[in-house]
């Protein structure tokens, strides 16, 4: 049974490339390469003229089908729909977001000519997981066209409620088409929550709790929350303390002995950058003995430049950035340095360790990662304080975190002033809870669980939650074949970081489940 995935972006990559340490591309190529399989999308590129022809290159036991779209349909499809209309809306948005039938019609006929493409690939037995809200409508599309093999779509960021998803012009015939998959991930309760809530009410589905059932055709939603290669992660930070990059370097002589507070998002609304830069100021004027103590970085590549509401973005966080360092400042101290562009894995694994607080505060999002990897590279010996917003997926998994409301600055002010002060005991407390949670429901977690469902395995088990309870679970224990087959592991000991290798994870697990990944929208 091979296994075929679509995503919005497929990046195809050099040959011998080596793929770096981590991260949902390396899990994706891993799982395809045992399996053998196919990873179909579109190429990034724009081409003159109409829809183009899907280009095939063999990477291993990996099959890449890429197309191009042309100008118009990226317009539609990708700038128009994608990401002025479904993006805000999905992130409760509704003041941001712009509708245009155009948009829409270019929208559906993207995954119209997708589907065609694809069906031409697919054989009887293979297995199909599409990923996120660029293509909600294409198990639909390939029924049209006979597809009879099992679908499953996996759906990264939050689904708003009925009432906001109604606000969208055909709403509930683009809800209609989720009836098309066999099986629906969301990342928390909630999301799943709403999307069974808007086939029920807006489409009159029926349900009796994870199934709902529309005409003859029957679709299981279940949360599936996404995980990071804990591992991987907690050695590339250790790495960092014996060799650091040159930005992590860098860092460290311009700070001294100042603590650090670090985000790192991309530049985007929901992340809500200018509010946590608005919080971390009024943190400074309420606690003024923290003046020249303690900095913030915020690290925030761009991200749709193309798209107006971003451009605004990028002028207002440099506008509340300067205003903020000019009024509290000093000659000697800058108290926010926000740097808009990408840094490789390995630095920000180095920006994390050195940080006291990592401060995730995003307005709405599906699950964010980075939280994850804020505690996966902490020091066990010496962890910082994870301050996260209640509305990030995350939250409903990492209740050990201080979590706040990242609508109210007075709140995330005083969360980092808390985290500041927080004992070493009560911080590897609160570190020690959370790095069990995330090392339990890791990407193989994630990807073995979801694909076990799609396959028609048993229903998928109840999430991990944050730990609790005295027993301590020993290290890298795995439960039985056919459970959820989580990994509990305790924090790493410190000085164990050992030699990276993208292989090292796998050593002692037997089969590795097979893992998938979606392009950056």
């Amino acid at each position: 049974m091979r296994l075929i995935v679509v995503s919005n972006r497929v990046t195809i990559p050099e040959r011998h490339e080596k793929a770096a340490a981590g991260g949902l591309a390396v899990a994706l190529r891993e799982a395809l390469e045992q399996r053998g399989g196919l990873w179909f999308g579109w190429s990034g590129a724009v081409a003159e003229g109409a829809a183009q022809q899907v280009r095939q290159v063999q990477r291993g036991n990996v099959t890449y089908a890429v197309t191009d779209l042309s100008e118009a349909e990226r317009q539609s499809y990708y700038l128009g729909f994608s990401n002025r209309a479904l993006w805000p809306l999905m992130h409760y948005r509704l003041g941001l977001t712009d509708f245009q039938r155009s948009d829409y019609m270019g929208y559906l006929g993207v995954n119209r000519r997708f589907a065609k493409q694809l069906a031409a690939l697919i054989r009887p037995d293979d297995l199909i997981w599409i990923h996120d809200y660029h293509l909600i409508p294409l198990a639909a599309e390939l029924r049209r066209r006979g597809v009879t093999n099992r679908i499953g779509y996996f759906h990264h960021i939050p689904w708003p409620s009925a009432d906001v998803m109604g606000a969208l012009p055909f709403s509930s015939t683009l809800v209609r088409t989720i009836a098309a998959y066999d099986l629906v991930g969301m990342q928390t309760e909630l999301d799943a929550r709403n999307l069974i809530d808007g086939l029920v009410t807006m489409c009159a589905g029926r349900t009796d709790g994870q199934r709902v059932r529309l005409g003859a055709r029957e679709t299981l939603v279940q949360t599936f929350p996404i995980g990071i290669d804990v591992e991987a992660f907690r050695r590339l930070a250790a790495a960092s303390t014996r060799q650091a990059p040159v930005p992590l370097r860098a860092a460290r002589e311009t700070l001294g002995e100042r603590k650090l507070v670090v985000g790192v998002d991309r530049l985007d609304y929901s992340k809500g950058i200018v509010q946590r830069l608005a919080a971390f100021g009024e943190f400074l004027r309420g606690h003024p003995e923290h003046r020249g103590r303690v900095s913030l970085l915020q690290i925030a590549p761009p991200s749709r430049s193309d798209v107006p509401e971003y451009a605004e973005l990028d002028r207002l966080s440099d506008e509340v950035a300067g205003r903020l360092n000019a009024q509290l400042g000093e000659f000697d101290w800058t108290p926010i340095r926000v740097v808009k562009k990408a840094y490789s894995r390995s630095a920000l694994a180095g920006f994390y360790r050195r940080a006291q607080v990592g401060l995730v505060t995003p307005m709405r999002d599906g699950m964010n990662l980075v939280a994850k990897e804020y505690i996966a590279a902490q020091d066990p010996a010496d962890p910082g304080v994870l301050v996260l917003s209640r509305f990030a997926g995350a939250s409903q998994q990492m209740g050990e975190a201080l979590i706040v409301n990242p609508y109210d600055t007075h709140e995330v002010a005083e969360a980092i002033r808390t985290a500041l002060a927080m004992p070493k005991s009560e911080r590897i407390r609160r570190f020690e809870k959370l790095y069990a949670t995330i090392a339990a429901s890791d990407i193989d977690w994630w990807t073995q669980r979801y694909l076990d469902a799609l396959a028609g395995g048993a229903a998928a088990q109840a999430v991990p939650v944050e730990a609790t309870g005295d027993k301590k679970p020993r290290a890298g224990a795995r439960r039985a074949a056919g459970s959820e087959a989580v990994a509990v592991k305790r924090p790493p000991k410190p000085g164990k970081a050992g030699k990276i290798s993208t292989g090292s994870r796998r050593k002692g697990r037997g089969t590795p489940p097979p893992s998938l990944t979606v392009g950056q929208p």
